[in-house]
């Protein structure tokens, strides 16, 4: 495409999306944030938002919390605290919110749901990455001493609990995915629903009635960066990432399926990508100065950058083949991102150069959207609407339980022995 065609596309895109801003600017809500609120539909699971982000959850279910002892939570946080601020932290704030939730319920007869607090993310390497090489132990300690204190397991066997597992690929406790696959889904987890950042169809990884939700992302710090509406976005596409992970995949062909490579390869020299390896200090003023920001996925389909886009109204270009997208029930994806398969990557430019000013200015009025925004994030105290509110929804959404999840007395579904022999060691 002529260098001319996308100047003039860029600058149309301006005084459209300086348009935007004003709008944006009105959508201010109380938090201090202004509201932010491609492919075939086969290549990706999405929703249809109308009234779902704000349907309320209370009076709809009554959870109960295990109370364990702090070694499966508090202690394992107090011994590092970075647990707090990275992208898995989830199954913290989660942990938090229910203690004080009104669905919670202090007695476990009355419960629709039961909730183990365990956190299996926060045994962190030097470098703030999560090793989930003992979690799969530590899981299985704690379902051993819930079932073992307390019938409510052995009912079921898990078919009425649910646990929050936000690592790279889920209760797979693996962020390499091949490792992942062969280890599979944790068998004492098969009935219990999972709450996790992965999604990805067709997916040993991702059972059937599990509930994807957005990976944590700070919203004070992302509050502190906020611009002035009215600033034009002057970037016409914005990444800044790995596109090879030399320490792991030397060859650059297996990190992100080679999606980020590709990306490096055929648009490192094009005038409209601002994309980079750095990092800045300025990285979230210039997601709000951009139009589009890439989130391709990784090692894993999912990452921050899909949270980010939606706060600051940069419209996500989602590159991750099949994903399940955060409460895909509930959000319309489709609507306001954009979604370019993995092997189309080299034509990016003519895909995002070709999509009309107004589609983008309609994407942006939906990404002004103060539910849509909300929804994204796990804010400190709890707001109507948030992720927290969104995992409630979900939950209440599969009541009632079936009658079949009851098992007679002393029957036992699960083989509580499968599995690699490691994760048999007590932990």
């Amino acid at each position: 495409m002529e260098i001319g065609r996308w100047v003039s596309f860029l600058l149309f895109g301006l005084l459209v999306l300086r348009v935007g801003s004003e709008e944006l600017e009105q959508t201010s809500g109380p938090s201090g944030f202004q509201e932010f609120h491609g492919l075939p539909e086969h290549t990706v699971q999405v929703g249809s938002a109308g009234d779902v982000l704000e349907d309320d959850p209370v009076g709809r279910l009554k959870v109960f919390v295990y109370e364990l002892p702090r070694k499966y939570n508090k202690k394992i946080l107090q011994k590092d605290p970075r647990c707090l601020t990275h992208m898995f932290a989830a199954e913290i704030f989660m942990h938090r919110f229910l203690l004080s939730s009104p669905v919670r319920t202090l007695n476990p007869e009355e419960a629709d749901w039961f909730y183990t607090p365990v956190y299996t993310t926060c045994d962190l390497t030097p470098n703030g990455l999560p090793l989930p090489f003992k979690s799969p132990r530590m899981m299985r300690s704690a379902i051993q001493l819930i079932s073992s204190n307390w019938p409510y397991w052995n009912r079921t066997e898990g078919a009425d609990h649910f646990f929050v597992v936000p690592h790279d690929f889920g209760a797979c406790f693996h962020y390499q995915e091949e490792k992942a696959i062969e280890r599979g889904i944790l068998h004492m987890l098969k009935r219990a629903t999972l709450v996790q950042t992965f999604g990805q169809r067709n997916h040993v990884c991702l059972k059937d009635g599990s509930i994807t939700i957005p990976p944590y992302a700070p919203p004070q710090k992302m509050q502190a960066h906020l611009i002035p509406p009215e600033v034009p976005r002057s970037i016409f596409v914005y990444f800044r990432g790995l596109f090879y992970d030399v320490g792991n995949d030397p060859e650059g062909g297996y990190y992100a399926r080679g999606a980020r490579a590709s990306v490096w390869e055929n648009f490192k020299d094009n005038p409209l990508f601002d994309i980079s390896t750095e990092h800045p200090t300025t990285y979230y003023e210039d997601m709000q100065r951009a139009i589009f920001c890439l989130c391709p996925l990784g090692w894993a389909p999912w990452s921050p950058r899909l949270v980010e886009g939606v706060i600051f109204g940069c419209i996500p270009v989602i590159i991750a083949d099949d994903i399940v997208l955060p409460f895909a029930d509930a959000i319309p994806w489709e609507d306001i991102g954009v979604f370019v398969s993995e092997e189309d990557v080299p034509k990016l430019d003519t895909i995002l150069t070709s999509i009309p000013p107004e589609v983008i200015l309609r994407k942006q009025r939906l990404l002004a959207n103060p539910s849509m925004k909300q929804a994204m994030l796990f804010p400190q105290p709890a707001q109507s609407g948030d992720a927290f509110h969104q995992i409630l929804n979900g939950l209440a959404r599969k009541l009632p339980h079936d009658r079949s999840v009851y098992l007679k007395s002393g029957k036992k579904v699960l083989n509580w022995t499968a599995g690699p022999v490691g994760d048999l060691k007590p932990w």
